[in-house]
């Protein structure tokens, strides 16, 4: 069962590891000349018009999490070895990670963009493909990967993963109403592509002297066209609320693709404002991607009830030949059955929301040198279980009228980080290089040893 639990952490982490979280460059908030600050609140105006080079605009992608590949991979007498092999301290390990180890996602690659004046504002116009990814890995699960069977309780729920892919179709506008009040706003047309959520919300494994019993809620739900469940029949036996037996002969067992199309349409919304309080301060607030997307087709897996057997008798006598480690070993397949995941088949539509973000900002003006701002933000992403929030502090220079850039520090739910922006804009021409979170040391295959590190580019072509 041990190896059974090492397969399931490890292939947790593994989708952890691909995950990337890129909000939008808030290392080029306070920014002159860096033309995508109104992703970020709408009431933001350029000074001139632009359109983006296709499919090269604003591309944003990252990682950030509480969990790093050194965290969970260690270097033993010259070796690369996972936190399961023996050679790796328990305690080692357990100290390094927390109760909820968190790695999230938010994708933007635009597809074409441009901003004009027109209408007495400034509007905006994009056509984005967006991703978000979010994984939540419960301490306890990679404690039982790693240490096995120690206590007759184990509370092993909480794991969760969630992916949702659509197109964003955006339209904002944004306009002066008076000298102090600036406004601004977005609609954006959502296509879903696709949206896949697992959840374990309850697992308790619970030990005997003559079995165990495991109470389990879990649920998979997808939505994407095209694809159907792989099932298999079970061999275990299930005992449902109202204490009856049964066999299951649709347990979910991979992926099958046919053709593609999109099945979720939906709508979403982004207000903001700035209002200058003088001419050296100014005060920002916004709130982006207020919506939702209604998907059709929901396939869903899903397992709620009991899975019990008395056919193995325990010892706490370690030197026993039925002893908990030795028994253990031979549960293996069976136990699985405690993640077996039932095919209910089409339960029909859902809606999923997008998970806003809220923006908040205040930038000085230094007095004897204008062309240098300090700026404070703080960005919170509310999306129930993976909610996150930063706090970012940064110094921002335009030293000619051409050339601008910035460096910040910032602080929040996924420990410390170093931002930069780099931002050329000659007439005619706008290129910008930034990070939210600089590259750390890299291990000796290129990867990132911290699970922070973010990467914002973009060529555009002001008029």
């Amino acid at each position: 069962m041990k190896k059974i639990y090492s397969k399931i952490a490890v292939l947790a982490l593994m989708l952890a590891s691909v995950n990337a979280i890129a909000q939008d460059l808030e290392s080029g908030f306070f920014t002159d000349g860096y033309l995508y600050r109104h992703e970020m609140n709408p009431a933001i105006a350029n000074n001139r018009n632009y359109v983006s080079m296709l499919a090269l605009g604003n591309i944003n992608f990252g990682m950030a999490g509480n969990l790093a590949i050194r965290d969970v991979i260690f270097n033993r007498n010259g070796k690369t070895v996972l936190f399961t092999n023996p050679s790796v301290d328990a305690n080692e390990f357990l100290n390094g990670i927390s109760g909820r180890n968190r790695l999230n996602s938010d994708i933007r690659f635009q597809l074409m963009g441009a901003g004009f004046k027109a209408w007495g504002g400034y509007n905006t116009v994009g056509i984005d493909l967006r991703s978000s990814t979010n994984v939540v890995i419960p301490g306890s699960l990679l404690e039982l990967a790693k240490t096995g069977l120690e206590n007759k309780t184990y509370d092993i729920g909480g794991l969760s993963a969630s992916e949702e892919a659509y197109v964003e179709i955006a339209l904002g506008h944004s306009r002066k109403i008076n000298d102090k009040w600036r406004v601004g706003g977005k609609v954006k047309f959502l296509v879903g592509l696709g949206n896949i959520d697992a959840n374990v919300s309850n697992a308790v494994l619970n030990l005997g002297e003559n079995g165990y019993t495991a109470d389990i809620d879990a649920e998979l739900n997808a939505n994407v066209s095209g694809m159907e469940f792989k099932t298999k029949a079970s061999e275990h036996n299930y005992t449902d609320q109202s204490g009856n037996t049964y066999k299951r002969n649709k347990v979910f067992n991979g992926f099958d693709f046919d053709s593609y199309s999109p099945n979720g349409f939906g709508v979403a919304f982004d207000i903001g404002g700035e209002f200058k309080i003088n001419k050296d301060w100014k005060v920002l607030a916004s709130f982006t991607d207020l919506g939702f997307i209604a998907w059709s087709g929901t396939k869903q897996a899903a397992t709620h009830g009991r899975v019990d057997t008395d056919r193995h008798v325990f010892s706490v006598d370690d030197d026993d030949a039925n002893s908990f480690s030795k028994e253990w070993d031979k549960l293996g397949d069976e136990l699985a059955s405690i993640y077996e995941l039932e095919d209910k088949g089409d339960v029909g539509g859902r809606t999923t929301g997008l998970g806003a973000t809220m923006n908040l900002a205040g930038e000085y003006v230094f007095p004897y040198y204008r062309n240098l701002t300090f700026g404070l933000m703080n960005t919170t992403r509310i999306n129930g279980k993976y909610t996150w929030t930063n706090f970012r502090l940064s110094a921002n220079v335009a030293p000619l009228k051409w050339l601008s850039g910035g460096i910040n520090f910032g602080i929040g739910t996924f420990g410390p980080s170093f931002g930069w922006i780099f931002n050329i804009h000659p007439k005619g021409f706008n290129l910008f290089v930034g990070m939210d979170h600089t590259l750390g040391k890299l291990s000796k295959q290129g990867i990132p040893l911290s699970s922070n590190a973010e990467l914002s580019m973009g060529i555009n072509f002001p008029f």
